[in-house]
């Protein structure tokens, strides 16, 4: 099989390109992109190529764009150029040259790729630099995905080359007489990478002569079987959600294998494994962990994530001297932008008379009290340690802590509960649950209600 049907077959089995897309082409002027160009350009797809000058080779950083500006000229093919501080960026951001221009790169085919509405950008990875991304992946120790390599579709990136080898590329280009200049990519000295490449390929080259094409079959059978590993992974992952961020850990223990499906679930929020096996460990004891911009919440055989921020949230205190309408948040900001109905920020409070057409509101975001029994100012805050209230329809007092408890409330909606009390300092409303009993509006003795609702 020829050099562009190899690269035609893999671009229809991932069905990476159109033929009625639009495409911009990574163009560095060496063999790799130049044979992508080329080959992209006989299979008749519709492309440009993008340049990127980084500026860090001095006059050979020039010598290269040069050459490209010549190429796409000679193919009458659109390119567009940029010029990056690659040295002052990495400085400025504290990350190294290789990182630095990795950013800029992809963050620059990113911009341009919307600007003029095209579909992918297409870069000139192949066979060799998947074995030694594989390699590499082993070497600082991976899990199936690593062991896949780069994906053929990473987003709007995507990779038709990587079906062919180094050598072939090369072996391409001498046949239709196309010249390339040292591949402007390769822009520092990558140690573990020239390692590999130098002396460890070589070497398991010597106990098979195919090893390249062995592991590109691997990564290749990996990632048709990760899919379906991928769908069952998340039949798992449904098993045991119990809303976006909240899991059931007695479900999951249950699972083939709880450890990889928790891990799933934690890896993408920042925690490592350490603390998914303590998490598996707790069995319906309470623990927390963190990772600075997550909190992980285990209770009662319950996970809850929380970004650091929301699990900081404490409710402030409200005064309310008389009858009116107040503001009050208990949670932050965004989560009321998120879903306005998910919690309430103004109280209601009014005097009504106890008459005939007066009808007792059962809804729990309604307290009805006796008016004559409740002393303004009233006072809305957060639960503290000790505090105790009496139920409605209970007669003896009982820990607000414990009452949530038994109603199994969130680690996150018992931080947040607020009580409100009154200026004898009694709990009058465990607020949005339960009033306290003695409060209680009495239909043979009260005569005018105190309604409080949140709306």
């Amino acid at each position: 099989m020829d050099f562009e049907q190899t690269i035609a077959q893999y671009i229809c089995r991932h069905g990476l390109m159109r033929h009625d897309g639009f495409y911009l082409v990574a163009l560095s002027g060496g063999a790799d992109s130049v044979a992508l160009l080329c080959v992209l350009k006989r299979l008749g797809y519709h492309i440009e190529a993008v340049h990127c000058n980084f500026h860090l080779r001095g006059k050979e950083s020039m010598r290269d764009e040069d050459f490209c500006v010549a190429l796409c000229e000679k193919m009458n093919m659109t390119l567009h150029r940029i010029h990056f501080d690659t040295t002052t960026y990495a400085t400025l951001h504290q990350i190294s040259i290789e990182m630095a221009a990795r950013e800029l790169r992809y963050g620059y085919f990113e911009q341009l790729r919307k600007d003029l509405s095209a579909d992918d950008i297409c870069v000139a990875h192949h066979r060799d630099d998947q074995v030694e991304t594989v390699l590499l992946n082993l070497v600082r120790g991976t899990g199936l995905v690593g062991l896949q390599g780069m994906k053929p579709r990473n987003g709007n990136v995507v990779r038709p080359m990587l079906a062919v080898s180094r050598d072939e590329v090369e072996s391409y280009l001498n046949s239709i007489e196309q010249d390339y200049v040292t591949d402007s990519s390769n822009l520092i000295n990558d140690v573990m990478r020239n390692k590999l490449r130098l002396d460890i390929i070589p070497l398991l080259e010597e106990l098979n002569p195919s090893v390249k094409a062995s592991v590109f079959r691997m990564t290749e059978n990996l990632g048709e079987a990760n899919k379906l590993m991928d769908e069952a992974l998340q039949n798992n992952i449904a098993l045991i959600r119990r809303d976006n961020m909240s899991y059931d850990l007695k479900t999951l223990r249950k699972l083939v294998s709880p450890s990889y499906v928790l891990w799933s679930v934690l890896n993408k929020y920042g925690f490592n494994r350490s603390q998914m096996f303590e998490i598996l460990s707790h069995e319906g004891r309470a623990g927390q962990w963190e990772t600075g911009e997550y909190v992980a919440v285990a209770d009662r055989e319950r996970l809850d994530i929380f970004t650091a921020k929301s699990w900081a949230f404490k409710p402030s205190v409200l005064r309310i001297p008389e009858e009116g309408v107040y503001s009050y948040a208990t949670a932050p900001k965004e989560e009321f932008d998120m879903d306005a109905g998910k919690s309430r920020s103004k109280i209601r409070v009014s005097l009504r008379a106890i008459d005939n057409d007066f009808q007792i509101d059962r809804n729990t975001a309604v307290a009805n009290l006796d008016a004559d029994k409740t002393r303004f100012p009233l006072l809305v805050r957060p639960v503290e340690k000790g505090d105790r209230f009496v139920p409605f329809g209970m007669s003896g007092s009982k820990l607000v802590s414990d009452f949530l408890t038994d109603n199994k409330m969130s680690p996150i909606a018992r931080r947040r509960q607020v009580v409100m009390e009154d200026a004898d300092g009694n709990i009058v409303w465990l607020v949005g649950q339960r009033i306290d009993d003695r409060y209680a509006i009495d239909s043979k003795m009260s005569r005018k209600a105190l309604v409080i609702s949140l709306v």
